[in-house]
Formats: C-alpha cells, sequence, structure tokens
C-alpha cells in the first residue's frame, strides 16, 4: 500500500512538472508575447492602429465605416478600409497591397489615413500621382508603383501639414484660386497651394469630422465613415440636408437602392454642372453622360445610374457620345467604344478602337451626332465642325464648316427638333446643320435642366 502511495505520488509530480510552466518561465513568456506585439505594430485598434487581420471578403452594405477615399486616374472612386479596397461603386473588398504593392504590414503603420489624386501642371514631378498618408509617413505613386525615395515624412513633402491626418482631396482651378489640396485633421481643413506651398488654416463648422473626402463632377464630398456631405472647398460650408448615406449613392446596396433612386434622379436631373455628352436614339429617347454618372429620358420616363455600371469599362468624364444604327458610341479620350442601345448595354465585340479608326480624326473632340436616318456623324472640335461617312473606308473627317455663335461647346445632339447645342446649363436649337453655320439670328436661350428635363428651375 505504501509503495502504491509513493508511485502514485511520483506520477502527480512528473505530470505538473511537464504541464504547467514555472514562475519565471510565465513570466517571461508574457514579456516575449508583448514584445512580439510592440515588435510588430500590433496595438489596440484604433483610428491610426487597427486590427489588420480584417475578414479577407468585407461587405460595404453592412455599413462599413471607411478610412478614406479617391477617384484615381482613370476615374474610378476607391473606398479604403483595414488593409482592404474597394473599387468602384460595387467591387467586392480586395487588399490594398494587389493594386499598391508597398502599402502591406512591413511599413507596421496601420490602415491608410488618407489619399489624393495630384492632377496639376503646377507639380509636373507629381502629376497624375496617387498619395498615400499613414500616420507620419507619405508615399507616392505612378501607375500604381512606389516612386523611387518613398516614403518620405508628411513635413518634407508638405510643409506645414499635420500627420496623423483624417483626409485629403485635391481641389482643381477655378473652383480654388489655384490647384489646392485640402487637408483634413479634426475640425480643420488646410489649404495647401501645390505651386506656392502656401497653408491657411480654417475651422470647420456644420460638418462631422472627415474620414475621407474626394471630388466627382466638380463637387467635393467628406466622408463620416459610411454616410457624407458635401461642402464648400474654399470656406468648408455645408448647404442642403446632410450627411446622407453613401449606400445607394455612391455604392450598390439593392435595399438603399429603393430609397436613394429618386434623388439620384433628381439630383442629376437638375444639376447646374455642365453635361459631358448627350445623344438622341431613332426613338427620340435621350441619354445625357456627367461625370461618373448617366441620366436617360424616356418618354417622361426618368433612369439615373453610374456611367461604369451601365457601360462596362468606361469610367466616367466622356468626351461625346452618338447613337447609330442601334448602338451606342462613346468616346473617351482617343478610343470609341461601342454598345447596344438596348438594356443591358453589352459591349459590341472588337471596341473599344482607336478614335483615328471609328471617325477619322484625332485628339480631343467636343461632340460628336447623327441625325436620324444619316450615315454621317457630325464631329464638333473646338469650333469646327467636320463630317464622317460612317459607311465609307478608310473613315475620313470632312471639313463642314465653323460654328462662329459659341467660343465652346460642350456637347451636342441631333433630334426631331433638330440640331441642339449645349454649352453650361444652357442649350440652344437650330432647325438643321446649315443654319447653325450661316444663321445671323440667335435661338432663344433655354436651360438643361429646366426645359430638357423638366426641373422647376
Amino acid at each position: 500500500m505504501r509503495l502504491l502511495v509513493q508511485t502514485l505520488t511520483l506520477c502527480l509530480a512528473l505530470t505538473l512538472a511537464f504541464t504547467a510552466p514555472s514562475q519565471h518561465e510565465e513570466k517571461h513568456g508574457e514579456k516575449d508575447k508583448s514584445h512580439g506585439d510592440k515588435e510588430h505594430g500590433h496595438k489596440k485598434p484604433d483610428k491610426h492602429h487597427p486590427d489588420k487581420h480584417h475578414p479577407e471578403k468585407l461587405d460595404r452594405c453592412a455599413g462599413v465605416n471607411f478610412d478614406a477615399a479617391a477617384v484615381d486616374e482613370d476615374g474610378v472612386l476607391h473606398f479604403f478600409k483595414g488593409d482592404h479596397l474597394f473599387k468602384g461603386s460595387q467591387g467586392k473588398s480586395e487588399l490594398s497591397n494587389k493594386t499598391f504593392a508597398e502599402l502591406d504590414d512591413a511599413h507596421h503603420l496601420g490602415h491608410v489615413d488618407a489619399t489624393f489624386l495630384m492632377h496639376s501642371e503646377d507639380s509636373p514631378d507629381h502629376h497624375d500621382h496617387q498619395f498615400f498618408f499613414l500616420d507620419n509617413k507619405v508615399f507616392s505613386y505612378h501607375k500604381h508603383k512606389l516612386e523611387n525615395g518613398y516614403p518620405k515624412d508628411i513635413s518634407e513633402v508638405f510643409p506645414g501639414i499635420p500627420d496623423h491626418l483624417d483626409a485629403a482631396v485635391q481641389c482643381h482651378k477655378p473652383e480654388c484660386p489655384e490647384d489646392t489640396v485640402l487637408f483634413f485633421k479634426g475640425n480643420k481643413m488646410y489649404h495647401f497651394v501645390i505651386k506656392t506651398k502656401k497653408v491657411d488654416e480654417k475651422e470647420i463648422k456644420g460638418m462631422p469630422n472627415c474620414t475621407g473626402a474626394f471630388r466627382q463632377m466638380k463637387h467635393y464630398f467628406c466622408l463620416h465613415g459610411h454616410q457624407f456631405s458635401k461642402f464648400d472647398p474654399i470656406t468648408g460650408e455645408v448647404h442642403g440636408k446632410y450627411p446622407k448615406e453613401t449606400r445607394g449613392y455612391f455604392t450598390k446596396c439593392s435595399k438603399f437602392e429603393n430609397k436613394t433612386t429618386a434623388e439620384h434622379i433628381e439630383r442629376e436631373k437638375c444639376s447646374r454642372v455642365h453635361l459631358d455628352a448627350i445623344t438622341s436614339d431613332d426613338d427620340g429617347n435621350i441619354h445625357a453622360f456627367r461625370g461618373n454618372h448617366f441620366l436617360s429620358k424616356t418618354g417622361e420616363k426618368f433612369h439615373s445610374d453610374t456611367i461604369e455600371n451601365a457601360f462596362k469599362g468606361v469610367h466616367g468624364d466622356v468626351d461625346a457620345a452618338f447613337s447609330y444604327e442601334g448602338h451606342f458610341y462613346i468616346v473617351k479620350d482617343d478610343r470609341v467604344f461601342a454598345y447596344n442601345i438596348k438594356e443591358p448595354h453589352t459591349p459590341v465585340e472588337g471596341f473599344p478602337k482607336p478614335l483615328k479608326e471609328v471617325l477619322g480624326i484625332e485628339d480631343h473632340i467636343c461632340a460628336a451626332f447623327v441625325c436620324a436616318k444619316q450615315d454621317d456623324v457630325h464631329v464638333i472640335k473646338g469650333q469646327t465642325l467636320y463630317k464622317v461617312d460612317m459607311k465609307a473606308t478608310p473613315r475620313a473627317a470632312v471639313k463642314e464648316g465653323t460654328i462662329t455663335a459659341f467660343k465652346k461647346v460642350d456637347t451636342a445632339m441631333c433630334g426631331p427638333n433638330g440640331v441642339t447645342i449645349i454649352t453650361g446649363n444652357h442649350f440652344y436649337n437650330y432647325d438643321s446643320i446649315m443654319v447653325m453655320l450661316v444663321g445671323k439670328i440667335m435661338p432663344v436661350q433655354k436651360k438643361v435642366s429646366h426645359d430638357l428635363f423638366g426641373c422647376d428651375h
């Protein structure tokens, strides 16, 4: 019996020896764990040090509080959350370092605080560069490649701008007196003039602190998590009923679309921002393009959507659009995209094609239109009107005449009322192309929002 007790006691002692760490080991382990967390930048999640291990796929429609937002060089809106980003209005989340390789955990800087695209000739070395701000560092990318020498201290690249920013966006001339970057931190907005590097600090009143900022259709938007406000880039003031929900506006979320569709349509119908392009199809339906948005009028029914949703592959800010033989032709820079007019607007095989191949003309054009039952596309470039025979091979642009009544044409279309010239928020109807070129009397000036789209102003 005594031998049995001794044996059991020995077994118990051996078991405890192998399973329970000593007091020294326990403390040493906690120290190592603490040291490891510090070394790898793992802190309690907060604005500047969130938990980097987000779910592989984030659901933007669940109410994501975005950390930053910006439009890239192709006009696509990007939303950032932690180490993930969303591209466009309905893209799924993906790791940021798939597109911007150096924005990874190696720098231990947490998430993107702010980002903006610099588009300014006042800074030729950084024209069309995407800047990212993380803690006290700034990264500069061109075509998704990190510029040599970056990251740098924010104070080195943008002297007078504080660290740990909340948001940033560029303000373009003439919306600001000079090309300016707007930086946000707390209730402060900093105007950084790109050319002179002069900094002007303002206190913002009447708007929650921004977590991101971006520019679209010459308007400026401040994100507050998953809500947004439209603000004046010079004063920071907010006019209208804000904040509003991003879901249904800038992100496609079905449960929010019914609530915001009417507001979308009303906003696009009644906006006083000029149209980039407009066309009338064979049935007399009107299709208009402005910034990143598309507005169509079929009879008395309106429909609004983003251009990238309606026309896959086109990311807004188009130059011209015309309808011909059941197809939409959309001109953006030196390329022409083609889609079926009937919804869904599926791409035509073989497109996009070079502008020179489709219309026999090079460089930027202002407008293009086709009159009913004709094969000629009329192209406006500056104040010159050209004619292109779509049945000819190869295509050539033949000068028709000079438009002397307008120094600048935003867009134009041809329909049952003749030729419509649009400049700013006004349009003018001509009975024919000949009257437009040689007529001495200006047509009655009408408002796009009121007389074309039926708004009350």
